[in-house]
């Protein structure tokens, strides 16, 4: 028989309502402000229920500190220790026994609890706690929950809880109750103070809190960003507190007993200051606290498709991140919430950050759901549906770790993978590693790159190996147990192998994980920054003073920024030797036409390649075959519209024909689009017959690519091309004159005096469209335009001649051209 003392939290007045609607099994959503207790006291509540005798009450907590805060609380209302009725399980931790009734678990935690038992068989209600905080195992456990319930145990109860939901929408969405209830928090003073915000972070938090501690009573709780900023503004703390007051950090990194320093309360004459990121948001009690600074910024995932990272960004915090904070200033009493904003850009802010799911890196998750026999997550009745264009990269990369097969089921490597508690890339390599005597190395890589912090921050991990194989701290030996155990169990349980060479290094390993981030040196920016290329076509960078940067090949784990510019963050070397033999499965051996750019001359190329990336090759000039011509074609595309326009004699005749099709003249047939888009679109067409037999760009003439427009010009309408659009004009005096084609003009330019003796005017179309003439001087000078000759004549030629006459003496100028004869003299012919 369980006992609860009488807290008085204001949760317990809600209580007969949850009990009523899950005694009827209906789902609950609990909207609860900040202390009213619902995550200590409602799981406890409902242990006496009868339909709770059947099995164990799990409560969902997104963060480890949370959940084991919360565990150690519940016990010690009930006078027990953990482990007992209440118990914990965490990644890489948990307190359990026998006895257990109530677990605490994360929510990783719970996803591969559902996978290995699909009936949840031993749980009788699933809470999940602050559930606005929408991580994505957030999402895939209510969706596995709700799937569960439908199709196997509608005897499970549910109860979502939250202080920040939108609670109406999300229990019609569920078919759930809405229940609300009183929070009891004291009141949270709000001050601003924007004029301590120029200067770098660390510096204008410190002078905050040193103002606090100045003005105010209490502990400071304060939220910053990231683990940097915790530990620049630890250091400038300590140094001007003097020691006298403790200065803790508070981040996901630290071990539990850190965390647990942290949060554990205080004498009652004694101060502190905790520093922390957004894992003292919620659930979390810090005794003595009534003071906040809060410096409005968050760091919060963002998954790049492009580059295949989650990178952290710092961001603005939202409205509803920014309420959390300053209620942790009145859990105990009266306190205060400093923000380093002007209070005036608060109402910019979000309310909220997006779910998880829809800005995630979905391959954890594919391979969840093919354990489930989900290939579509649309199966699944998700709050919000992930992107289907990141669900299919996800599903392309287990494919190539060999977790799924063609048609997305998981196989029995997929199901090695998701037992391990890591990313399934990190997963493979341990997977992999196990014939070649390494998995406890690689599961201490994963550690590495899964711990922050964990063997320092070296981008070398082999230097992050050493340092951790060195370290006696308590973190480190577990760490160095836990990576013993894991490949232990994994050597025993795994069910399919496959034969490597030995791997000695740890690129070689790491490549097991990361094929496509295999990285060659490519080159020193002048600004002193290394470059490689990567096997997935994106590029990293590193300082050129960094060991990395001598090496030829790398295999790279973490990247920062963007693609094309990442700033690599973890890397090991590999050798071109290990390439071969420990990544032989990785090395493609091709052979393809290449165009060079420069010269224009195809290529028979023979590759040895990993992706992107050219281990050996070998070229010889291409010989005329059909793949050459695709190449050139290629190569032609590759170079824009802009290179078919510099053939000028080619570029005359299309605007021919382009002319003809916008003056269609022969209504009974259509002249054929002559867009150059069109033509671009369509070179394979009619211009890969023009170059067979060439092997080179410069072998290509403009009557090639005028015989291959004229491919597509009708048979019927060829031979009208040059009667209705000649393409010059003989003048009188026997020069010749390129007429110049648009769709809505046709024109040329010509001397008056190769015009002496010409009656008629010019004309095209078969004289339906007379052509502008540009008339111009002995030296090139524009004179005038007419489309009537015999007018200008007989109107305008008067005035031009005597002008002409004083500028050109030399010339003849006739009284009446028309019945001049025309001469190519430019001399003045003598009377």
């Amino acid at each position: 028989m369980v006992t609860l003392p009488d807290t008085g939290l204001p949760i317990e007045a809600a209580l007969g309502d949850i009990a009523g609607a899950l005694a009827d099994n209906v789902p609950v959503v609990l909207v609860a402000p900040p202390g009213s207790g619902k995550t200590t006291i409602v799981p406890l509540a409902l242990l006496e229920a009868p339909w709770a005798q059947s099995g164990k009450i799990i409560v969902l907590e997104p963060r480890r500190v949370a959940a084991r805060a919360a565990a150690a609380r519940m016990a010690s209302l009930l006078q027990e220790r953990v482990g007992e009725t209440v118990g914990y399980r965490v990644r890489f931790d948990a307190k359990v026994s026998k006895k257990t009734r109530i677990e605490i678990v994360t929510e990783g935690v719970f996803t591969r609890m559902v996978l290995d038992d699909p009936g949840l068989s031993d749980i009788a209600c699933v809470i999940f706690d602050e559930f606005h905080e929408r991580s994505l195992d957030t999402d895939l456990g209510l969706a596995l929950v709700r799937d569960v319930r439908d199709a196997l145990r509608d005897d499970m109860r549910l109860i979502i809880m939250s202080a920040t939901l939108e609670g109406e929408a999300l229990a019609k969405s569920v078919g759930a109750r809405l229940i609300e209830a009183d929070g009891r928090s004291f009141p949270v003073e709000i001050n601003h103070e924007p004029s301590l915000r120029d200067a770098p972070l660390a510096e204008v938090v410190a002078k905050a809190v040193e103002h606090a501690f100045r003005t105010h009573r209490g502990s400071v709780l304060v939220f910053l960003p990231g683990q940097r900023d915790i530990e620049r503004t630890a250091e400038i703390l300590r140094e001007r507190l003097d020691g006298k007051i403790p200065v803790l950090p508070l981040y996901g990194a630290l071990s539990a007993s850190e965390q647990d320093r942290a949060i554990a309360p205080v004498s009652e004459n004694q101060r502190k200051v905790v520093l922390a990121t957004a894992i003292a948001e919620t659930s979390l009690t810090i005794e003595g606290v009534s003071i906040v600074v809060d410096c409005g910024l968050s760091r919060v995932p963002r998954y790049d498709p492009v580059t295949g990272l989650t990178r952290l960004e710092t961001v603005r915090a939202t409205k509803s991140a920014i309420t959390q904070r300053a209620g942790r200033a009145g859990r105990t009493g009266p306190g205060t919430a400093i923000r380093l904003w002007r209070e005036e850009e608060t109402a910019g802010l979000r309310e909220r950050e997006l779910p998880e799911i829809l800005n995630a890196d979905l391959t954890r998750l594919a391979l969840d759901l093919a354990d489930w026999g989900v290939q579509d997550p649309s199966a699944l009745p998700f709050l919000d549906r992930p992107s289907p264009e990141r669900f299919k990269l996800a599903k392309s990369l287990l494919e190539k770790l060999g977790a799924v097969d063609g048609d997305g089921g998981i196989t029995n490597i997929g199901r090695d993978l998701r037992r391990l508690p890591f990313s399934p890339r990190l997963a493979s390599m341990i997977v992999n590693a196990v014939e070649t005597g390494h998995a406890e190395r690689a599961a201490q890589i994963a550690l590495l790159l899964s711990e922050r912090g964990l063997g320092g921050n070296d981008i070398d991990l082999d230097v992050r190996l050493e340092r951790l194989s060195r370290d006696q701290s308590e973190r480190a030996k577990r760490a160095r147990n836990l990576a013993r155990r894991i490949a232990g169990e994994h050597n025993e349980t795994s069910s399919e192998r496959k034969d490597h060479e030995v791997l000695p290094s740890t690129g070689a390993l790491l490549a097991l994980a990361f094929p496509d981030r295999i990285g060659l040196q490519t080159g020193q920016r002048p600004d002193g920054v290394q470059r490689f290329r990567l096997a997935n076509g994106g590029g990293a960078e590193i300082e050129a003073h960094h060991p990395l940067a001598r090496e030829r090949f790398i295999v790279v784990a973490d990247m920062i920024g963007r693609a094309g510019a990442a700033r690599i963050v973890a890397a090991a070397p590999i050798t071109e030797e290990m390439l071969r033999t420990g990544c032989a499965r990785l090395i493609e051996a091709n052979e393809a036409v290449e165009v060079d750019p420069d010269t224009g001359q195809a290529y028979h190329v023979r590759r040895q390649r990993i992706g992107a990336i050219d281990l050996a090759s070998n070229k010889i000039r291409a010989k005329p075959r059909p793949d050459v011509e695709q190449a050139l074609v290629a190569a032609i595309s590759q170079k824009g519209i802009e290179y078919l326009q510099a053939f000028e004699t080619f570029s005359r005749f299309h605007n021919r024909l382009s002319f003809l099709k916008a003056n269609d003249h022969v209504p009974e047939r259509d002249w054929p689009d002559m867009s150059l888009g069109r033509l671009f679109d369509e070179l394979d067409q009619w211009l890969r017959p023009m170059l067979a037999g060439k092997t080179g760009l410069k072998e290509l003439r403009d009557q090639d690519l005028i015989d291959g427009l004229m491919m597509l010009v009708p048979y019927d309408l060829q031979p009208l091309v040059d009667r209705l659009a000649p393409k010059q004009f003989e003048t009188p005096s026997g020069t010749i004159a390129h007429i110049r084609y648009s769709d809505t003009e046709v024109s040329l330019s010509v001397r008056p005096t190769d015009l002496y003796g010409l009656k008629d005017h010019p004309s095209v179309l078969d004289g339906k469209m007379p052509v502008a003439l540009h008339l111009v001087s002995p030296a090139g000078r524009p004179i005038q335009i007419t489309s009537d000759l015999p007018g200008f004549w007989a109107g305008s030629w008067t005035d031009v001649r005597k002008d002409m006459m004083a500028r050109y003496p030399k010339h003849f100028w006739p009284e009446d051209p028309q019945s001049a004869s025309p001469s190519k003299r430019s001399i003045k012919r003598r009377q």
